[in-house]
């Protein structure tokens, strides 16, 4: 026996394990390593800011104090906090009837109503704002009309909280959906056994069964909405909220501690709403059980009808704020020359230089999807799937849910204090495509890490221990039986963060420089120039390339469910 434990084939198999779990570990600090450094450093620099006085000496709560003392910065705290307020309270009750109409009805042409609510999330959210101008500004087309009803004008809260409506409807829409979907059938059977009128099962059963989700689309509208920068800086006129104040402190007035507090201030209602929406969810309950039974809507003409008229209306408004920006986008002189041109594609592309930024945008869009997926299910992976290391893993998996409570402009002013300091080594990073490719990346880890966690738990643990048994590295496992299983969830992150990336205007608006500035940075700049149909036309081109990125990515996961997911499909 005492041979058989100290022969060469029994250490050398001992050192092989060993080698393989020193690489798992050293893989997963490089993750916890790029987490840490470009989000936990840069949020602990804002910190740090907003405790320092304006000689770099330590002030305490001088600088909150300070804030407190100011009236016009509380009226843009009290801004922000009424308009995500409306918002909220005016799009979840719309996006629920629109969710209901999906899930809970016979009506035609669903897959059409579902496509045109996704075309806010393919263009980036001041789009709403230069076509809300064009409807309702000084030279809008119904203007008079707007007049009319009471509003003197759109710039200020009217135009944010339209445009924020339509710019977080399809967030709201996807949550509801999803909660209105995972029903069971029995409860409204033994309901309609019992005679129970239409409006009682609607709030004893529907209402109940959805109340998470709602919570949840509420929680996710109102921080969108106080976190926005585009559309307040596009619509928003003298009508400040915090997101335009960070900016006007840090750019503007380079009163980085102020900019810093407000930061502060801007992160609150989102760690806040985080902290909601886990305790939220931890008192779920499963809605669906092993016996449950699916609902299938019943056919009700009358009924089909309204639901399809109010469908109808709502994807109308959609593609009314659409086209009027396609539409501007080609007028030649808005609005005394509507003459199909290409005027301010050419202005904006050539003389504006904006194609520069427009390939830029697609070199960060790619990075993005491409590294952020990889060290997304990379760090996914060594979470779910290899052992050791528990306090490393705790750390990583803290800082992976943290992106989702941080606003973009919360994150890129940290970048600011951080990146820009002249004794980090990584300062060399500033001002480059990568440093914009990386806070992207950071921006939305989130949900590409849930996306990827999700896909790794629906793989049985017994491939992991099978391969430790056969002493064959994980590496080998997560390439041959891991990756191509988990193919399609890879091809969803990276569409998400392709996606984002070419849109995203909050992250990135305080760390471009003119070599790397970017498509929809280069948009706000058109506006603030007074050349509204080039960033129009700008706005729309993102929205192209974001649609013909979305019918790659289709025909791409189309291709790799043909060739990774065979086993999926019974043979005939």
């Amino acid at each position: 026996m005492s041979a058989v434990l100290h022969s060469p084939s029994a250490a050398s198999v001992k050192q092989r394990t060993h080698w393989t779990d020193r690489c798992a570990h050293a893989v997963l600090a490089l993750v916890a390593f790029a987490l840490v450094a470009f989000l936990a450093f840069p949020l602990l620099a804002i910190l740090q800011q907003a405790l320092l006085g304006k000689q770099g000496e330590f002030a305490g709560l001088e600088n909150f104090i300070a804030y407190a003392r100011t009236p016009a910065l509380l009226g843009s705290l009290w801004n922000s906090l009424w308009v995500s307020v409306l918002v909220t309270v005016i799009t979840v009750p719309v996006a629920f009837g629109f969710a209901y109409a999906l899930a809970r009805s016979c009506m035609p042409f669903k897959p059409l109503f579902r496509g045109i609510t996704l075309i806010p999330l393919l263009a980036p959210s001041l789009l709403s704002a230069i076509s809300l101008i064009y409807w309702f500004g000084n030279q809008g087309v119904l203007k008079d009309w707007m007049q009319e009803l009471g509003i003197q004008q759109i710039y200020g809260a009217p135009g944010i909280v339209l445009a924020e409506c339509f710019a977080v409807f399809p967030h709201a829409l996807m949550i509801l959906i999803t909660a209105l979907s995972l029903s069971d059938a029995r409860l409204y059977e033994a309901a309609d056994a019992m005679g129970t009128r239409a409006a009682r099962k609607f709030f004893t059963i529907t209402l109940p069964g959805a109340k998470y989700g709602l919570i949840s689309a509420a929680l996710v509208s109102f921080t969108l909405v106080m976190t926005d920068f585009g559309i307040p800086k596009v619509i928003g006129g003298n009508f400040n909220v915090l997101a335009t104040d960070v900016f006007k402190l840090v750019i503007g007035q380079q009163d980085f501690a102020r900019g810093a507090v407000v930061a502060i201030l801007l992160l609150a209602p989102a760690v806040l709403t985080f902290g909601v929406d886990s305790y939220v969810s931890r008192r779920q309950t499963a809605m669906l059980t092993a016996r449950a039974v699916p609902y299938r809507a019943k056919a009700s003409r009358g009924y089909d009808l309204l639901m399809t008229g109010y469908c109808s209306l709502v994807a109308f408004l959609m593609l009314a704020m659409l086209g009027m920006a396609v539409f501007a986008s080609f007028a030649s002189f808005w609005p005394y020359n509507l003459s199909p041109s290409l005027r301010h594609y050419v202005l904006g592309l050539v003389d504006a230089e904006v194609g520069v930024g427009f390939v830029n945008s697609l070199k960060m869009a790619a990075g993005t999807a491409v590294l952020g997926t990889a060290l997304v299910f990379c760090g996914a992976y060594l979470l779910e799937k290899t052992k050791g290391m528990d306090g490393l893993r705790g750390l990583v998996r803290l800082l992976a849910m943290l992106p989702m409570a941080v606003p973009g402009l919360v994150l890129g002013l940290g970048y600011i204090f951080f990146f820009n300091a002249p004794g980090n080594p990584l300062n060399g990073l500033y001002h480059s495509l990568t440093l914009l490719t990386l806070c992207t990346i950071v921006h939305f880890y989130t949900t590409g890490h849930l996306t990827a966690v999700t896909a790794l738990k629906s793989l049985d643990g017994e491939f992991e221990a099978v391969s430790a048994s056969l002493k064959v590295p994980f590496f080998k496992t997560f390439w041959r039986v891991t990756l191509p299983i988990c193919t399609p969830a890879l091809v969803d992150i990276a569409r998400y963060f392709f996606i984002n990336a070419m849109t995203t205007i909050s992250a990135v608006v305080f760390l471009y420089s003119p070599e790397t500035k970017v498509a929809s940075i280069a948009i706000l700049n058109l506006d603030e120039a007074g050349e509204m149909g080039a960033a129009a036309a700008m706005a729309v081109l993102i929205g192209v390339a974001s649609t013909a990125a979305t019918l790659l990515f289709m025909a791409l996961a189309w291709w790799v469910n043909r060739r990774t997911q065979a086993w999926r499909t019974s043979a005939r």
